[in-house]
């Protein structure tokens, strides 16, 4: 084997471990949070993707802020499976994932503790159903992250957002007895490697397409180094029940695309640098 080799193979050794270590007892603690309601079940995997980030290098930088009025549907780009870490670190959010992240070992399993909704895209005749089930954890006021695409891009641009489960914010208005369903769009910008901007070639690297293997895809981002992230939250969309849920997904994929290409282009506004919040990584 050689040096470089064995170097990459212990580093991801050194990385599986602390994981390893830490898991067991943090599921076992959200699992009975979640059972006995002693404390909140957000704490625990909010937690546990801060330490992940910290393992993996990954360093966070946020530009606005989460809304606080709820029911909220976050819609955002999806680049890679540290996605999820990187947005699950910042405020005890719930994902809407597809189904096969359920059967995933560690992950799949930590990802039902955190209460995920999973989802088929491809069965169309079950969408009806996945976004009823959507809606009642946005009227129970669970924040929700639906990545719009409903696959992972090479992070340089944003692919046509679904419609179909925005649809659950409609029905969540049915729930919640309310006026309206706030849809949050969010921008996830990978944008440097050990303190260097990375190029559109360097950004579709890190970024998790097809049939990448989880660990190959892992032991790259642990060679490649310590990375930084930006998350640009936008204004959010008011969506009323007279609303048309294709209108709502073009407008959160607009703004989406629009915060994602300014961030890489460099052109974030004053009032974005002033309301960044400092990294707590």
């Amino acid at each position: 084997m050689r040096p470089r080799t064995v170097l990459s193979t212990l580093r991801l050794l050194a990385a599986l471990l602390p994981v390893a270590l830490w898991t067991p007892p943090m599921m076992l603690a959200q699992a009975l949070a979640i059972r006995t309601g002693w404390w909140s079940d957000r704490v625990i995997p909010r937690l546990w993707h801060r330490l992940a980030l910290r393992v993996l290098g990954i360093r966070v930088r946020v530009h606005g802020r989460m809304a606080t009025q709820r029911p909220l549907l976050i819609a955002a780009n999806h680049v890679s499976w540290t996605d999820i870490m990187v947005l699950g670190s910042l405020d005890g959010m719930h994902f809407i994932a597809k189904a096969e992240v359920r059967d995933w070992p560690v992950a799949g399993s930590f990802a039902r503790l955190q209460r995920s909704v999973f989802v088929e895209r491809e069965r169309r005749r079950a969408s009806p159903l996945q976004a009823r089930e959507i809606a009642g954890r946005l009227a129970d006021g669970d924040p929700m992250v639906l990545f719009a695409e409903g696959t992972t891009g090479e992070g340089s641009r944003v692919q046509p957002f679904k419609s179909t489960l925005f649809g659950a914010a409609q029905q969540a208005l049915v729930g919640s007895g309310g006026e309206r369903v706030l849809v949050q769009p969010v921008a996830i910008a990978y944008m440097r490697r050990n303190g260097l901007p990375l190029d559109r070639r360097e950004r579709s690297q890190i970024a998790w397409i097809g049939q990448t293997a989880l660990l190959p895809h892992l032991r790259m981002l642990l060679d490649a180094g310590r990375m930084e992230v930006d998350v640009h939250f936008g204004e959010p969309i008011p969506f009323c029940a007279n609303s048309d849920r294709k209108a709502v997904a073009r407008a959160a994929e607009g703004e989406v695309r629009r915060m994602l290409v300014a961030a890489l282009r460099g052109r974030e506004t004053q009032k974005a640098r002033d309301s960044e919040k400092p990294s707590v990584f």
